[in-house]
């Protein structure tokens, strides 16, 4: 027998504290509402005084371009009165008093008028520059004390993909965003030690179940070999034979449904043309026994995996579909492709009808079809738990469709 694997050591110690004491002065603590708040009540203040500055430069010119003298008075024979910006007393002398008077006043109207609309087009086109000016910088600015932000995210998502020995660790002001951190990153400790506990265990018990089972299975098939014993010794000792490798099965498909709930943090290409041939090879004796034909063409469609569990996939379902067929004339499809960039593993098989509202029931533990759960000679109950277990590891999923006429399309999506 094999020896077991030894059992994962304990995570290291954090090298953080996430229980730090409280500061003296807690309402002093440099929070992000109050970094925000100085932020953006500062950048308001810069852009207010600037905008008051440029103002105060375009009414100054505004003035001095509405105190322009109107009319100058030229010398000569006679007083002439001449204006670039006043046409209308350029011929004062055809004009009587009230007359030069009112286009005097309508000339500085016009002026004052002229002054006030470049004031107001130049104001304008200065708020638009800061208001640019101001919405670049409070991005960049915003995006500078959120970065915090996009190192948890990274974090988590790492963490998804099944590594849990990240931390995020973050560095920088007590604040809220470092708070949220070191609360992650004792989330991530606890986890990553229940993990470990979880696996030492299934690793103890892997040993403690198989231990006895291949002693029990040694001593009845000394007692088998024994050419002098009664027929109903024989028979019983048969029938304990076959009752104990049933009792492996459910060990080894109990330990495998334990271990491929974890994500897969060793990943090496896998091509599923191969892992699909390997399993119909093994069940290709078991087939041709039941009179099913084994058909379908397997494409290259190499995926990042396990290739054991892979393997196991393609095994529990090419079985499923060999054990679980119609008595004569059935058949089993299994296919692989690169479908929109992704690997498919497709198992069809002929058999007895299977209502839509069983199909959910297939993938749970123990479960069968009617609903059966001991008395088959089929299986243990487990290989479409453990399917779908290692296809969730894998970051794919697997359905399962009834066929027209009886039987079931199993559908198994893995990322590339």
């Amino acid at each position: 027998m094999a020896a077991s694997p030894a059992p994962p050591q304990a995570p290291p110690k954090p090298t953080w504290d996430p229980r730090r004491p409280e500061p003296p002065f807690p309402w002093l603590r440099p929070t992000i509402r109050i970094r925000l708040t100085l932020l953006y009540g500062g950048m308001f203040l810069i852009a207010g005084i600037l905008l008051l500055s440029i103002i105060y430069l375009l009414a100054a010119q505004a003035l001095n371009t509405g105190n322009e003298p109107l009319f100058k008075i030229a010398d000569g024979d006679a007083i002439k009165v001449t204006s670039d910006n006043c046409p209308a007393v350029n011929n004062a002398s055809n004009l009587t008093l009230p007359e030069f008077n009112s286009a005097i006043s309508a000339c500085i109207d016009h002026q004052r008028q002229v002054a006030l609309d470049n004031l107001l087009s130049r104001s304008l086109l200065a708020l638009l520059g800061l208001a640019v000016i101001a919405f670049a910088f409070g991005y960049a600015m915003a995006g500078r004390v959120l970065s915090p932000l996009g190192r948890i995210t990274r974090t988590a998502r790492a963490v998804a993909g099944s590594d849990l020995s990240r931390r995020i660790e973050l560095d920088g002001p007590d604040d809220e965003l470092k708070e949220l951190a070191d609360t992650f990153d004792e989330m991530l400790e606890r986890l990553q030690r229940a993990f470990t506990a979880q696996q030492r265990f299934v690793g103890n018990a892997s040993h403690e179940l198989r231990t006895p089972l291949a002693i029990n299975r040694t001593l009845l098939e000394v007692h088998l070999s024994d050419p002098n014993a009664p027929m109903e010794l024989q028979q019983l000792g048969k029938t304990l034979l076959a009752t104990n490798e049933r009792s492996e099965q459910l060990v080894e498909g109990l330990l495998l449904l334990a271990r491929s709930d974890n994500q897969i943090v060793e990943r090496k290409p896998v091509d599923l043309a191969e892992v699909a041939e390997q399993a119909v090879d093994q069940v290709h004796g078991e087939a041709q026994a039941k009179g099913v034909v084994i058909r379908g063409e397997q494409k290259p469609a190499v995926v990042q995996g396990n290739g054991v569990l892979l393997e196991r996939i393609a095994l529990n379902l090419v079985q499923n579909a060999v054990r679980y067929n119609v008595p004569e004339g059935g058949w089993v499809e299994v296919t692989t492709e690169v479908q929109h960039g992704q690997a498919v593993l497709v198992v069809s098989n002929t058999g007895p009808v299977v209502p839509a509202y069983e199909i959910d029931n297939l993938f749970e533990p123990f479960r069968r079809l009617r609903t059966e759960r001991t008395g088959s000679d089929k299986g243990v109950g487990l290989g479409l738990s453990i399917v779908r277990s290692v296809a969730r590891a894998h970051g794919g999923h697997i359905s399962a469709q009834p066929r027209e006429g009886g039987g079931l399309v199993m559908r198994v999506t893995l990322p590339v």
